[in-house]
């Protein structure tokens, strides 16, 4: 399975953990930020736009939470009525005597105001849930569009440099990563922090003596969440990696299943899935395990605060020095003290792994992006098609050059073909040609212009590329074609396709031009692609065609179909042909023979065989039955 893969399934994973267990992300383990002071200030900077939202979120938590933390002492006065009216007519029966009975006007009055105060309350934190999520997606929506207007500006070094794997996973998993935590956990930061120190305020307002009864439980509380946590973090990190390995081979078994039937391999693929479900149950056993005995062992401990609260209370009551209310609603207190303890040490490993996401969409952020475009294109001053390198100096890395001193003149209309073996430089020439690289010296003269002097979109716009590698996108077969050119009419399409001679297989397809490619676009033959994407090729008219031999995957007849059309499209145009079979080439008005990033032979066909030397080599190796490794240089 590629590197790649594998990067996306180690980041997808983190999914599934997430709600593991009953800590959710204190279980789970967390990658931590580089710099999370820099990244969570410059992450504050989006939210500037929308600081009236936040202070209304803010406004709205507040009073959501403190109309909800008020219901317990309320709820208490009502208690205390109702204990004081029956002891009354406890003790008046006592003593035989006449006794009022107990005031359930009084405490039909305070559940009437205890139900308003909740409903207030939920009002409250709808308009926060309400406010939040349009703040939380507007964050969202920004970054996503700074990240892809980032990528339409990044050099393809970049994309060549990192596996896709890598980039899918900034772009996807880390920006869902934070909308997530936006939404979710920044409301339930700001309403625990306040539960917390609201529920704190009124238990020192009922009882100090009670309130430090419950503080007293507050370390054993800390130590087994703390103990717990660190420990089940290696279980749900070994959870996590083995979840990876296991979707990756299921990826891999599904991608390649016609491979694995055909070479019998399937009891193969079943045994090893099975030892890898084995490793993620295991795994996946243990962080669940560990993770939910937290809650077990912090209702337990919670329920020894319970036990002593209710014990001194209950001998303070019976002295006089606390109404059974206060003492009923300081158990409520009690019972929701440690929830948003609880909580607060969740959301900091989750903002935690946030804050790491949003510090690699910054890193990508603050990549180095393509050389400034100019402010207008240089005026055309030499014929339609022409090409010269001018002592071209180039290598990816500072260090290590490439191509020293390349000079070429490519006239109008001359096809030039470009061979040598894998990694000679072939693709790296046509890179420098469309600008997708920058030269490190000399200069690229198009149409008698700098490319440097040309904005890259209209230098492009020269060019038409059909490469060996088809790419069609889900959709149907016209808008393919029409991808070529913008505003394309139907006649413009159907004339493209029948120059490509594609029109006739379209036609026998159940919807035609309306037929839709899927995702792979696996419904037609290689072949067929290939004759598209000439069809394409052939609606954008370039002046200069770049051609990467694309017939060396398909049969012999639609190979002549490919041929035919791509003749067809390099009349009157200037070509560069990537060669992979030399006898397509023969009739090139010159060939550029390749190796180590230099051009070390150039000339007509007959006049490099003439030569002897390393074209001829590569050529005859090909025809006359040399040796394996002589063959499979020549690709």
């Amino acid at each position: 399975m590629s590197q790649e893969r594998r990067g996306m399934q180690s980041n997808t994973a983190r999914g599934p953990m997430g709600g593991g267990g009953p800590m959710g992300a204190m279980g789970r383990a967390v990658e931590k930020p580089k710099d999370f002071k820099r990244t969570l200030g410059r992450l504050l900077r989006y939210f500037l736009p929308q600081r009236t939202a936040l202070i209304v979120v803010l406004v709205t938590a507040v009073l959501g939470t403190v109309f909800n933390i008020v219901g317990p002492k309320i709820l208490g006065l009502a208690t205390t009525k109702l204990f004081d009216g029956l002891l009354a007519k406890y003790q008046a029966f006592l003593h035989h005597q006449s006794a009022p009975g107990v005031d359930f006007n009084y405490i039909a009055t305070v559940l009437l105001i205890l139900l308003g105060l909740y409903v207030i309350s939920a009002i409250f934190m709808y308009i926060q849930q309400y406010v939040m999520a349009g703040v939380a997606q507007r964050t969202v929506y920004q970054l996503r569009r700074e990240v892809e207007e980032k990528f339409a500006r990044l050099p393809l070094k970049f994309f060549d440099s990192r596996t896709h794997g890598e980039i899918l996973s900034r772009a996807v998993n880390d920006m869902d990563n934070i909308s997530t935590t936006l939404q979710q956990s920044v409301t339930q930061l700001i309403t625990s922090a306040i539960t917390l120190i609201g529920v704190i305020v009124m238990m020192l307002t009922i009882s100090f003596w009670l309130s430090l009864v419950v503080i007293l439980t507050l370390p054993l509380s800390l130590i087994v969440t703390m103990g717990i946590a660190k420990r089940s973090q290696n279980y749900f990190r070994d959870q996590q990696r083995s979840l990876g390995h296991l979707n990756g081979h299921v990826e891999e078994m599904y991608t390649g299943h016609k491979i694995v039937k055909a070479f019998g391999h399937e009891q193969k693929a079943v045994d090893q899935f099975t030892v890898l479900n084995e490793n993620l149950y295991e795994a996946g056993w243990k962080a669940q395990f560990v993770s939910g005995m937290i809650m077990p062992l912090m209702r337990f401990v919670g329920n020894l605060g319970y036990v002593f609260v209710a014990v001194v209370g209950g001998i303070m009551v019976t002295k006089g020095s606390i109404a059974l209310g206060d003492v009923q609603a300081f158990i409520q207190y009690a019972q929701q003290f440690t929830q948003p303890i609880t909580q607060l040490a969740n959301i900091a490993n989750v903002i935690q792994s946030t804050m790491a996401s949003a510090e690699r969409i910054f890193e990508l952020l603050d990549e180095q992006e393509e050389r400034p475009e100019v402010a207008t294109s240089a005026a055309v001053v030499a014929e339609a098609g022409s090409v010269r390198f001018e002592h071209v100096k180039f290598g990816y890395k500072e260090d290590e050059i490439l191509m020293e001193d390349m000079n070429i003149d490519v006239k109008p209309g001359e096809m030039i073909a470009i061979v040598g073996p894998t990694g000679a430089g072939k693709t790296t020439l046509v890179n420098l040609l469309m600008r997708f690289y920058e030269v490190n010296g000399g200069r690229i003269v198009v149409d008698g212009v700098d490319v440097t002097d040309t904005k890259r979109g209209e230098l492009r716009r020269k060019f038409g590329m059909v490469l060996q590698d088809t790419w069609l996108f889900s959709g149907t077969i016209r808008d393919n074609i029409a991808y070529g050119r913008e505003g394309a009419t139907e006649d413009e399409i159907v004339r493209a396709a029948k120059a490509a001679n594609a029109d006739h297989f379209i036609r026998t397809l159940p919807d035609g031009y309306g037929t839709v490619l899927n995702e792979e676009a696996t419904n037609i033959s290689q072949g067929q692609k290939q004759l598209l994407t000439i069809a394409r090729a052939f609606l954008a008219d370039p002046e200069i065609l770049i051609l990467d031999e694309a017939t060396s995957s398909v049969d012999t007849r639609t190979e002549m179909q490919i041929q035919k059309a791509m003749g067809e499209l390099m009349k009157g145009r200037t070509s560069f042909v990537i060669a992979h079979r030399l006898s397509t080439i023969r009739d090139a008005d010159m060939i550029l023979v390749m190796n180590h990033g230099t051009i070390i032979e150039k000339g007509t066909h007959e006049s490099l065989l003439a030569k002897n030397g390393f074209y001829a080599d590569l050529y005859n190796s090909q025809f006359t039955g040399r040796t394996l490794v002589q063959e499979e240089a020549a690709v």
